[in-house]
């Protein structure tokens, strides 16, 4: 076959056609790869060996990864523009731009990568008297006087966990059983500094500009609008604040909808990405930090973002 036909063939898949328009911003592993598509890694590495057959685009091996590019050099470049117009054309290709510029910015980010490793080394080798529990008080000892709003707190355990050491926490629920629950564990605890109103994700009932630091863990996905959540925490954060959201990465166990009152079914990391940029949060990190050994093997995302 031609070199010519090759080119075309190679670019007559959107699959294929989504990974040229990653690959014309850096190049990109796998792995990477995977995590921007999400679909799978075989299905990914035929597609990149088909590109690379039609001598599309190069790889170079660093360590144990692979990277590939676009070939500087490719005979098919006036065929790489066209299909370029036709990736843009692809429903994907929004969410495709979102997790690449998440991708690329996570590769900066060289401590994250390095608490990644130590996690993943943490329950492999037994030290008498090491676990998270232990760390868990080690890094609640170090944070500094802040206000944290705990909004969708529920019954208010992290609320209250992060009252001892926090100068003042503000933790928020909808149901009103919940928030008497809540401050009256609090006042039996002696916890002066952490307060429980009733109110709506949507709209907390703070004032504007008063926290340092808001916190929705495993709450998004009971907004009736994710999106106007993420905004009402932004009105209340005070310059240079942070937003930290805990919530599942998108799955199909549509029993959750059931068995614990979701509404919605986890999110896309290009999903929160795209919702914190419109409420105006800056410096937006977002991260898969705990996976669940057990079906239906719920994914855990962290995103982190300033005002």
């Amino acid at each position: 076959m031609s070199a010519t036909l090759k080119s075309l063939r190679s670019l007559s898949d959107p699959t294929r056609l989504r990974m040229i328009a990653l690959l014309e911003t850096d190049e990109l592993s796998v792995a990477e790869l995977q995590d921007i598509t999400r679909l799978g890694q075989s299905r990914i590495s035929t597609h990149l060996a088909s590109l690379q057959d039609a001598a599309i685009i190069v790889s170079r091996r660093e360590g144990k990864r692979t990277y590939y590019k676009l070939n500087p050099a490719s005979a098919a470049r006036e065929f790489l523009q066209i299909g370029g117009r036709a990736a843009r054309e692809l429903s994907d290709h929004a969410a495709d731009q979102i997790n690449l510029k998440r991708v690329l910015n996570r590769r900066k980010e060289q401590a994250r990568e390095y608490f990644n490793q130590v996690a993943g080394r943490f329950d492999r080798v037994y030290g008498p008297g090491r676990s998270w529990q232990a760390f868990g008080h080690l890094l609640l000892r170090i944070l500094p006087p802040l206000v944290i709003a705990d909004l969708g707190a529920g019954e208010g355990l992290l609320s209250e966990l992060l009252a001892r050491r926090c100068k003042k926490v503000i933790a928020v629920d909808n149901s009103e059983k919940i928030v008497a629950f809540g401050a009256a564990k609090a006042r039996k605890n002696g916890l002066k500094n952490l307060e429980f109103r009733q109110g709506d994700l949507q709209n907390p009932p703070i004032e504007p500009d008063h926290v340092d630091i808001v916190i929705l863990s495993q709450a998004l996905h009971h907004a009736q609008a994710p999106c106007a959540a993420i905004a009402g925490a932004y009105k209340i954060l005070k310059r240079g604040g942070q937003i930290l959201i805990l919530d599942l990465l998108k799955h199909n166990f549509e029993d959750a909808r059931r068995l614990y009152g979701d509404l919605w079914l986890g999110f896309g990391e290009s999903d929160l990405h795209r919702w914190l940029e419109a409420a105006g949060f800056r410096r937006i990190e977002i991260s898969t930090v705990a996976r669940e050994e057990e079906p239906p093997h719920f994914q855990t995302l962290l995103a982190a973002a300033e005002k």
